[in-house]
């Protein structure tokens, strides 16, 4: 009884680090407010959350070669420290540069968050409990989402100034970031031997992790596409403002936790590559209803279902790529958080295409491409286990 009582004790510090990761996704309402508030356009705007995903192609290896010395929870730590300076500049001063510079420190501390909590979960649950609790993440991931348009629409409407957001956010990490430090947690021994960059990418031969890898990134491209594009959707069909709009993204993420917290149970019932590819086919049809609807609920409907659909996907991929290599899950998680760079590279693409066909459609078609190869993916799963 007493071990149980621990085991939860050390868990739920570790859960709350899931809340924190979701951070990141603000960026998509936060695109809206400095694309109105400094003038840019529709293909520089695509950038910004660039400044947030670039870095987990960047430093996802490195963080995860620095943690098998340092430590998970210590890694874990001082991801969060990099997240609390990042919410704090914007707020003290407010412009362009630092507003870049805020979603670069941001996009540093979540890719070190990402490496380092999904393998320090792993220091206090173990086997077919895994999937379950990484989706369970996922919920609290997807709860933060929810909450950040919400923040920015309260702030901006009943504070005045939608940066007001950046202080709470910084609070939360700093709660965060002392709970885990004083709740002590199984760790492995640091100092470990640390992985090459070439030996971490050699796990890209093996064609199950790369087919989880890429589909890591297209799934990362539909998520940060859909948190983009749903809000500017409404202001492009149905005439809403920036705070308004903001429901958009409100909608998918309340949906993705919705979802998230289904698949925890359903995914300990069925099988994980037959959920996988029924869910991407009703996101695909709900997509492609996006291409032809107008009215406020029709889209927000289709929004809502692309987010139940596409919660549990993440972690799904996340916990085949871990079990299939469990050994070697530093450097798998490493791997994976790198593919997380889907959400730098798909933004600026929807951008020039919404620039070049002048709607949102351009953008839907880049989330198409997204799930069509999800599609793909699932088949290819399927067939390799």
């Amino acid at each position: 009884m007493k071990e149980n009582s621990t085991s939860v004790k050390a868990l739920l510090p570790v859960l709350f680090g899931f809340f924190i990761m979701g951070f990141c996704d603000v960026v998509g309402i936060s695109t809206s407010y400095v694309k109105s508030d400094f003038g840019l356009s529709e293909t520089i705007a695509g950038f910004l959350p660039s400044m947030v995903f670039l870095w987990f192609l960047l430093l996802a290896v490195p963080a995860a070669m620095f943690m098998n010395w340092f430590g998970r929870k210590k890694t874990v730590l001082a991801s969060m420290l990099v997240t609390l300076v990042g919410m704090i500049i914007p707020f003290v001063h407010y412009d362009l540069y630092t507003c870049l510079l805020a979603f670069a420190l941001l996009g540093i501390g979540n890719t070190i968050l990402q490496v380092s909590l999904n393998p320090l979960l792993t220091n206090v649950v173990k086997g077919n409990v895994l999937a379950s609790s990484l989706t369970a993440g996922q919920v609290l991931k997807a709860v933060s989402s929810f909450c950040g348009p919400f923040i920015a629409a309260f702030a901006a409407t009943m504070l005045g100034n939608w940066q007001y957001l950046f202080p709470v956010f910084a609070l939360l990490t700093l709660l965060s970031m002392c709970w885990l430090l004083f709740v002590p947690i199984p760790e492995e021994t640091s100092g470990q031997l640390t992985s090459s960059w070439g030996a971490t990418f050699c796990l890209l031969k093996d064609r199950t992790i790369l087919l989880l890898f890429l589909g890591i990134v297209f799934v990362v491209g539909v998520d940060v596409g859909v948190n983009t594009v749903a809000p500017k959707l409404l202001l492009e069909r149905c005439g809403f403002d920036i705070a308004e709009a903001g429901i958009g993204s409100s909608v998918y993420f309340a949906f993705r936790t919705i979802g998230a917290f289904v698949g925890t149970f359903l995914l300990a019932r069925v099988s994980g590559s037959k959920y996988f590819r029924v869910n991407v086919l009703v996101a695909i049809a709900a997509l492609v209803v996006l291409f032809f609807v107008s009215g406020q609920y029709p889209i927000l409907v289709s929004i809502a279902l692309i987010g139940f659909t596409c919660s549990s996907i993440f972690s799904l991929l996340f916990s085949m790529a871990i079990q299939a290599q469990p050994r070697k899950a530093n450097e798998i998680s490493g791997l994976m958080v790198t593919g997380i760079f889907g959400g730098a590279v798909i933004p600026p693409l929807m951008g020039y295409c919404t620039d070049l066909i002048g709607t949102q459609v351009g953008s839907l078609v880049v989330i198409l491409g997204c799930l069509l190869y999800l599609l793909y993916c699932s088949v290819g799963i399927k067939t390799e286990r």
